[in-house]
């Protein structure tokens, strides 16, 4: 579909990247990965026809068709969510009227035997006939179940684009494009702006629908359940390889041991030459062979080892001062915009030193309790922020928010104070902004690039509760996992609202869920939720049975039961409720631990020389014992907490 031969881009003395060759196909999954910075949005413009190579061609025939989704754009104001989605099918529009058109003109003619009005009849049976093979009657059908794939609810098709925020007005973007069917699919960051839910729903869109994929994202499950060939930017160069993500994490690895291998033969090698000619260089017997070895080492060419393997961001939050025990308290507390209630009745307890999880769909509050909780909104209820709480906010705009005109040494330079002044150097080193980089102005930084600066400044002051609103959404893989590390280090209390499951795994330890106007807790980690749910993917939460009432249908019917109960009563029964439900979930935490190690158990006992060790024997007949217990105990909590919100 798209074949680029000796691709070149230079922005400065060194290219970006040079001698670049490959061809996308027909059903090629292609995850284009590197470092930030290294060319990737730049390549993705180049397929699309938006810029220009220094070098080199890209083949694109004229019959095929590209649709681009970049990470920003600009959108229109003047329309509903459907009729901008509609935009996808103009083309459509305009056969429509070609066609009523032809149909106004038969109607006025009455020449029905002249060669004219038989010509007129069958070009409006062929143009009539294209119409019908565009699927026209199916696109009001189409739109609706892209939109409400992307998260979209039905009674958001009538209302204006601008009502929505830019990441639910790129969705409509994305939804256009997809609507479009182009042969070659160009996304760069799709998952940035949503929720699991619609990632998962893309996944299997681009999985089973789409024609070829050339895309951009630092979600790891992403790109693993979607790629099956990975183009990665390294070195100025592009290497290809034709297998999916996780695969080419492990040749990747291999062949960057075998790139190490022959950098250091080849600075023995260079350092022999140099050795001999030093050694001989005046001497007339060894003059012909001091001249080769000067030849020799003028012709060698120097082996590159990739940059990711010379830099490393190191990410350490400063010491912090203690807080209370209780950064964080809600109760009852509930947030209206108009007659839309976002949420109501949210009760949590964060302790100090947790790193809890807020997860849910977009729009259902994960970042207007943020906003709570920073008092940048009003609200109904008790929010109580714990004694000597200091906070530490990184927004989903922050990285957008740094003055462009600056220079990256500039953006920090303002921004710290003391000691630390005399660090910034060290500190942008350790974030890849060493050496020239820190001269760079943030206007021709990535997105990436930003998001790593905007962290950098968050890093200056000591804070000891760190709220962090989709802090991965630019960094790229290895930043992402360094910042995993350092958050799971750090000492003070965390809130982390994201969508990406592997950042979340190992790093927090309860998770709220936030949907259908409530809140509602959930002990342990993102898959430990997943297993409370009984589901495997968050996007199954849409089509639970009937038979489990969401909280919002239990407290309607609750309130429908007993209209007449005063505040005191409703707040002392949302709070057994509340009881009811952890112990719900921490009895399935119980039973999911007891089953894992019954199947470690059955590991270690199929192996010949274990199957007569009594100490696992007893272990898990002990297991298998309490297990059963705990099932029965989990039925009654179940039944109790369903009493409950009847």
């Amino acid at each position: 579909m798209i074949s680029v031969e000796g691709l070149q881009v230079e922005f400065g003395v060194k290219p970006l990247f040079q001698n670049a060759s490959f061809v996308v196909n027909d059903r090629d999954r292609i995850a284009l990965v590197g470092k930030n910075g290294a060319g990737k949005s730049t390549l993705l413009k180049i397929l699309c026809g938006l810029q220009h190579p220094t070098a080199g061609t890209v083949n694109v025939p004229s019959d095929t068709t590209i649709g681009y989704l970049p990470q920003v754009m600009v959108l229109q104001d003047d329309t509903t969510v459907k009729e901008e989605a509609m935009k996808a099918f103009a083309n459509v529009t305009r056969q429509q009227q070609l066609i009523d058109k032809l149909n106004r003109e038969l109607a006025e003619r009455t020449d029905y035997e002249s060669e004219s009005y038989l010509a007129l009849v069958e070009r409006f049976t062929q143009e009539h006939d294209r119409y019908m093979m565009m699927g026209a009657d199916s696109n009001d059908a189409e739109v609706e179940r892209t939109l409400t794939g992307l998260g979209f609810v039905r009674t958001d098709f009538d209302r204006p684009t601008r009502e929505f925020s830019g990441g639910w007005r790129m969705r409509i973007e994305l939804a256009k494009i997809l609507l479009q069917k182009p042969d070659v699919l160009l996304l760069d960051e799709p998952t940035n702006h949503l929720d699991i839910e619609s990632i998962q729903w893309l996944e299997q869109f681009l999985a089973q629908s789409a024609k070829a994929v050339v895309l951009v994202s630092h979600d790891r499950a992403f790109i693993n359940h979607v790629s099956n060939r990975t183009l990665e930017i390294s070195c100025g160069h592009i290497i290809d390889y034709k297998v999916r993500y996780d695969e080419y994490m492990v040749l990747r690895k291999e062949r960057r041991e075998q790139q190490q291998r022959a950098y250091e033969n080849q600075q023995k090698e260079i350092a022999e030459m140099r050795a001999f000619i030093e050694r001989f260089r005046y001497q007339a017997t060894k003059a012909v062979q001091v001249q080769q070895k000067v030849k020799q080492l003028e012709k060698i060419v120097p082996i590159e080892v990739d940059e990711v393997d010379n830099s490393a961001m190191h990410l350490k939050f400063p010491p912090c001062l203690r807080s209370g025990d209780y950064p964080v308290i809600c109760e009852d507390v509930r947030k209206d915009y108009g007659a839309h209630t976002v949420f109501s009745h949210a009760n949590l307890t964060i302790k100090r030193g947790e790193k809890v999880a807020f997860v849910g769909k977009n729009g259902e509050g994960k970042s207007t309790l943020v906003k709570c909780i920073m008092g940048e909104i009003p609200y109904d209820g008790m929010l109580k922020i714990g004694h000597n709480v200091q906070i530490g906010y990184f927004a989903q705009n922050q990285a957008q928010l740094l003055d462009e005109s600056l220079s990256v040494f500039e953006t920090i330079d303002r921004v710290a104070k003391g000691e630390v002044r005399l660090k910034i150097n060290d500190i942008l080193g350790a974030f890849m902004f060493g050496g020239e980089a820190s001269d760079k102005k943030v206007k021709v930084l990535s997105g990436g690039e930003r998001s790593r600066l905007a962290m950098i400044r968050l890093l200056l002051e000591p804070v000891n509760l760190l709220i962090l609103d989709e802090p991965t959404n630019h960094l790229d893989m290895p930043s992402k996992d360094v910042l995993k590390e350092a958050i799971k280090a750090f000492d003070g209390t965390a809130i982390i609202v994201s969508h990406d499951r592997e950042f979340l795994d190992g790093l927090v330890t309860k998770v709220y869920e936030f949907g259908g106007g409530r809140i509602r807790e959930h002990l342990g980690g993102i898959y430990d939720f997943l297993q409370s749910k009984r589901i495997d993917e968050l996007s199954q939460l849409e089509t639970k049975p009937a038979a489990e009432k969401t909280p919002k249908a239990a407290e309607k019917k609750s309130d429908e039961k007993s209209p007449a109960l005063s505040y005191a009563e409703r707040k002392e029964q949302q709070k057994k409720i509340s009881k009811a439900e952890k112990a719900v979930a921490a009895s399935e935490k119980k039973i999911s631990e007891m089953e894992d190690r019954l199947k470690q158990l059955d590991q270690l006992l199929m192996d010949p020389a274990q199957a007569s060790n009594m100490e696992l024997v007893t272990e898990y007949t002990n297991i298998k014992a309490a297990l059963d217990e705990e099932v029965e105990r989990w039925e009654q909590l179940s039944e109790a907490y369903d009493a409950l919100t009847k």
